[in-house]
């Protein structure tokens, strides 16, 4: 290990994929490519240091072939010792100013995930890190208590799974999420939930019971029908199918729910907008929603690295369009135009999301959760009522 004074430490010199014509000739070199065989079930091409670090690790094979007695990259999960667990925020542009985030670092891997740069917050890599790495909150669940008991806290929609999936597979044994949903249905709380995983099913009980007082609603994310596509995009996320009977099950519970195409990906599954809705529609699903893809920090190089990995030929394309819908730019952050971008094909893909809705009857009726419910849970030392 070395101190990281120089650009090519920090991003170690592996030939990087050739630009769309016309694009910036300043490409940043990407991180160090893992062997095939040790990202074996993994999105991330990479596992660049974060970008945070002042040193940086670099493989180098020094004669011996000590490379090819490197491990392949087993999921770890540590403890997350938040003292909080509710997270605020002040966006303009999207409908929820709290969130619950069960665990840290997510092992459904999937290469386009926005929320792979705030593994950089750990001292560890948005890459190959973010999705065997794990951290869990197993205090959550009394945490969450807590924060309601409040004699402060005012009640809003909690959102779960807007960074990373509550439900993604260390949860089957966690159990986290459930103990969450828990709390929130004993205090009359009204939750929000995105996945993509099929595991959302477990918790139709409480879900169910929720639902029934306008208190719960899930949205699952259908990226694609295409099995491969799917796979080698969100490598142990739950297949198409099995989101879409989710779907169903939720549904036929009587809980409302929403599909996400997202993220669109033009070049890629921008074909696939209205074959998703209509399974979605045939699954029982009455709202539906779209997102653009985001490419922010970290993500754009390794969203390349994964393109030039899987679909070289469409690289340019891809690459091309994203900037049509970005002012020029891999991605641009601005409120209001982030989640669905600008010019021409953001409108018609807008457009298409639309018509469609419109034909399956999508969106004719928004689901609306209410606080009216809420009863603040009683702290330790409280005095009983009389009454």
């Amino acid at each position: 290990m070395s101190r990281a004074s120089s650009r090519a430490l920090k991003h170690p010199p592996v030939a990087a994929p050739s630009e769309p014509a016309g694009a910036p000739s300043d490409f940043p070199e990407l991180g160090v490519a893992i062997d095939r065989a040790r990202r074996r079930g993994r999105g991330a091409q990479s596992n660049a240091t974060g970008r945070y670090e002042a040193e940086a690790r670099v493989a180098f094979d020094d004669g011996w072939q000590s490379l090819e007695e490197l491990p392949p990259f087993r999921t770890t999960v540590g403890v997350d010792t938040s003292r909080k667990v509710i997270t605020r925020n002040d966006s303009p542009d999207i409908g929820f100013d709290r969130s619950i985030n069960p665990y840290r670092g997510c092992e459904h891997g999937c290469v386009y995930c926005f929320a792979r740069p705030t593994h950089a917050y750990l001292g560890l890599s948005p890459g190959l890190d973010f999705e065997s790495k794990l951290f869990a909150k197993p205090e959550a669940p009394s945490l969450l208590e807590k924060e309601l008991a409040a004699p402060g806290y005012e009640p809003r929609m909690i959102a779960i799974g807007t960074n990373t999936d509550p439900y993604q597979p260390i949860e089957r044994e966690r159990k986290i999420m459930r103990g969450i949903l828990e709390v929130l249905e004993r205090a009359s709380h009204p939750v929000g939930i995105v996945t993509k995983s099929a595991l959302v099913v477990r918790d139709i009980d409480i879900l169910a019971r929720m639902a029934k007082r306008n208190l719960a609603k899930v949205a699952i994310s259908v990226t694609s029908l295409d099995p491969k596509l799917a796979r080698t995009m969100e490598p142990r996320a739950s297949t198409p199918p099995r989101r879409l009977e989710a779907l169903k099950q939720l549904s036929d519970a009587g809980i409302p729910t929403t599909v996400m195409v997202a993220p669109v990906i033009p070049a890629l599954n921008d074909s696939e907008i209205e074959r998703i809705l209509d399974a979605a529609a045939h699954a029982g699903v009455k709202e539906a929603s779209y997102v653009l893809l985001r490419l922010p920090l970290e993500v754009r190089d390794l969203f390349r690295e994964w393109l030039m990995a899987n679909y070289p030929d469409r690289y340019r394309h891809v690459f091309t369009l994203i900037r049509d819908m970005r002012g020029g730019r891999d991605y641009d952050a601005k409120w209001g135009e982030r989640m669905k971008g600008t010019g021409p094909m953001a409108w018609t893909i807008g457009r298409r999301f639309e018509i469609a809705c419109d034909r399956l009857g999508l969106n004719k009726r928004r689901s609306k959760l209410t606080t009216d419910h809420f009863a603040r849970p009683k702290r330790n030392g409280d005095q009983l009522s009389l009454f």
